[in-house]
């Protein structure tokens, strides 16, 4: 999950796993293997040294809890969404309780400083996540907030007095729901995930939220007295370690049997798409003129749900030394080298847009001796600077360019246009005039590839709600994309400049399907699937060549 956050073309919300969520008991379960054995370690060198175990112990858990909140803000500082995940830079939050647990004995505090550091620490656990945007600062130091929250809100106990937090905290209702919290945990994620997908809503509202936590709660109630509450009182099991053991393994195999062959069932699935004849699945094919309608028969949609993270495009092996840029911004620079003497270098500059084209686009380097160099950066196009981009992605433009400049390719293959979700649908990239200029005037050609359309809903999901062939699933062409292609005006100014527009293979006459050709065309709600992308390099090699003239 680490590393599939670190790419923002991970699948959103509406095609995540209902168990997702299921990470923060990964972490916890590997603290309660890592901390027994810290235990055990304190408490050796506390017996050998002849030293206090509770002094070993602080020295330990504050060196731990030190290194891991500065691991976790430099973590976070550059890389947030590996930090998310990173059970190194979450250990200094176990820390921070254990060093609270050897601290507590000798606290000692009045009760007005009691009742303010409950009040506060309240405070600041229920406002974390309202005052701060905690999707993209955790979990560095502002996880500090609801952790110091929550220690405060310990350290201040019960104070008996009637202005204490602990009188609300006490409360019946909050006691209820502070009872039923673990399986509230468990179960808030997985209606979250069904409301999005039946729903085929990007949010929710705050009266769909108040609908789904109160499900939610229904949900956790039920299962807590009916489930954990039996176990729990369960005499028999509890009066022999043995018992608790032995149902604990029972119930460890009754998961992991049915698993294992639901995975294994997965695996078959997708190696059996994989290896389904070409002409049951001939994805753009189906859109060449003489391909008729009626060949084409009944089969399995490719690719598998299940093989969706293997369907962005690959642009081959990190750069070579001699084309390695030094500029920190390009720091994803990927290399395709032919097998002969190369007779062109191309240089292709954007966003997980190019990338998706890759598929293509190196077989057919590969086939015409191109060197292809790629320089990509996620929701990052390439133009002048502008207000719309954000800092970094301009600085990774402006480095792209001085990069091409001192290479001096044949040519640059950038995405010329960017679509949108709403009206005007598509428009020249903004700055990309400006942006190419510099090339054009250095006599490098650039290569003006069309943008695919982007929509408001997923059209991977919208198959498997509504089926391939409902309205939902196949938009008009003319409302998703305009008439002319923005980019056939520029061509027309600048020689060098060439327009390749491979909507047609995306697209028949009247519609823009999610299904073609017996393959998903897209994986969310812009994105090509790699399986579609390979149907189209006869479509893309035809365009290439014909507007730049490179086929002879």
């Amino acid at each position: 999950m680490a590393f599939g956050a670190v790419d923002y073309q991970a699948a959103e919300a509406s095609t995540a796993s209902p168990f997702q969520h299921f990470w923060s008991l990964s972490v916890q379960g590997q603290v309660f293997i890592l901390w027994p054995l810290l235990l055990l370690a304190a408490a050796t060198v506390a017996r050998l040294a002849r030293i206090p175990f509770r002094a070993v112990a602080t020295a330990l858990f504050g060196t731990s809890f030190a290194l891991s909140l500065a691991f976790s803000v430099h973590q976070t500082a550059s890389n947030q969404s590996f930090a998310y995940f990173d059970t190194r830079a979450r250990l200094w939050e176990f820390a921070l309780g254990s060093l609270l647990a050897l601290a507590l004995p000798y606290f000692r505090s009045g009760m007005a400083a009691r009742v303010v550091m409950g009040w506060a620490g309240l405070a600041g656990i229920l406002l974390c996540g309202v005052v701060i945007q905690v999707d993209n600062q955790f979990p560095g130091w502002v996880a500090l907030i609801p952790t110091l929250g929550a220690a405060m809100v310990i350290t201040a106990g019960r104070t008996g007095h009637p202005l204490g937090a602990d009188r609300f905290l006490t409360a019946g209702p909050v006691r209820r729901l502070g009872g039923i919290s673990y399986a509230l945990y468990l179960w808030h994620w997985p209606v979250l995930i069904s409301y999005l997908l039946l729903s085929g809503a990007e949010g929710v509202t705050a009266g769909a939220g108040a609908l789904i936590i109160g499900f939610s709660a229904v949900l956790a109630w039920l299962t807590t007295r009916l489930v954990e509450l039996p176990l729990r009182s369960w005499g028999w099991m509890h009066r022999r370690k043995r018992r608790s053991a032995g149902l604990t393994v029972a119930l460890a195999v009754a998961v992991a049997i049915p698993l294992g062959g639901w995975e294994n069932r997965i695996g078959l699935t997708e190696r059996q798409l994989r290896e389904q004849a070409s002409h049951l699945n001939p994805g753009a094919a189906a859109l060449e003129s003489g391909f008729a309608q009626q060949d084409l028969p009944d089969a399995p949609l490719m690719p598998a749900p299940t093989a969706l993270d293997k369907e962005w495009g690959d642009a081959g092996p990190t750069c070579t030394t001699d084309f390695a840029p030094d500029h920190p911004a390009l720091e994803s620079c990927q290399q395709i080298e032919p097998d002969d003497a190369h007779t062109k270098t191309i240089v292709v500059i954007g966003d997980s847009h190019a990338q998706q084209l890759m598929p293509a686009l190196v077989p057919i380097a590969r086939d015409h001796g191109w060197r292809v160099i790629s320089l990509l950066r996620n929701a990052c196009r390439f133009g002048a600077e502008s207000p719309t981009r954000d800092r970094q992605c301009n600085e990774r433009n402006q480095a792209a360019e001085d990069y091409v400049l001192a290479l001096s390719p044949d040519a640059v293959l950038t995405h010329g246009t960017l679509s949108y979700q709403d009206d005007p649908r598509e428009g020249l990239v903004p700055g990309y005039e400006e942006g190419v200029r510099p090339f054009l005037d250095a006599g490098i050609e650039v290569v003006a590839v069309r943008d695919n359309p982007r929509f408001s809903l997923n059209m991977f999901a919208c198959v498997g709600l509504h089926g391939q062939d409902a309205p939902e699933c196949n938009p008009a062409r003319d409302e998703v994309l305009l008439k002319v292609n923005p980019v056939d005006e520029v061509s027309v100014r600048e020689p060098l400049l060439h327009s390749v527009d491979v909507t047609d293979s995306i697209c028949s006459g009247a519609v823009c399907p999610a299904v073609i050709g017996n393959v998903y065309v897209y994986r969310d709600h812009d994105h090509l699937n790699r399986s579609y992308v390979e149907t189209a390099i006869p479509a893309l090699e035809r365009e290439v060549l014909a507007a730049t003239g490179w086929g002879g």
